[in-house]
């Protein structure tokens, strides 16, 4: 992977999440071992308006990433899901934060994520930020 001192392409940024999905699957307890497996990665440009409708978001450069799918915590073997999992990164809006930001573009795509893994196990925005602030 090349050291990023341009804007990356989409396929850069798929790379980057390959990589961080694999690192993040390593990491997992034992009981959480199959969490990642068929969990696709989409990278966007930005947010669709649909998508920030259904956030409540009016701000496109405020969302990174989102997960889609039923959450683990959600899931049963009578109302299994009919979508896989997925990751969506949002491109530009990644990239702005890395531009204003002092980590390195792998560590952030890597952080956007571990957030969105975070969901499929079915933690809140609000404990995942407490977690980020514990740790």
């Amino acid at each position: 992977m090349r050291r990023f001192t341009t804007a990356p392409t989409t396929e850069e940024i798929v790379a980057l999440a390959d990589e961080a999905l694999a690192w993040a699957a390593q990491r997992l307890p034992r009981h959480l071992a199959g969490i990642l497996d068929g969990v696709h990665i989409l990278v966007e440009e930005m947010p669709d308006e649909e998508t920030l409708a259904d956030l409540g978001l009016e701000n496109p450069w405020d969302l990174t990433g989102l997960w889609r799918g039923v959450p683990m915590t959600e899931r049963s073997v009578t109302h299994p899901s009919a979508m896989p999992p997925a990751i969506f990164l949002y491109r530009l809006p990644i990239l702005a934060e890395w531009i204003e930001g002092d980590v390195t573009l792998p560590s952030l795509v890597r952080n956007v994520l571990i957030h969105e893994v975070a969901h499929q196990v079915g933690f809140s925005d609000a404990e995942i930020a407490r977690l980020e602030r514990e740790a």
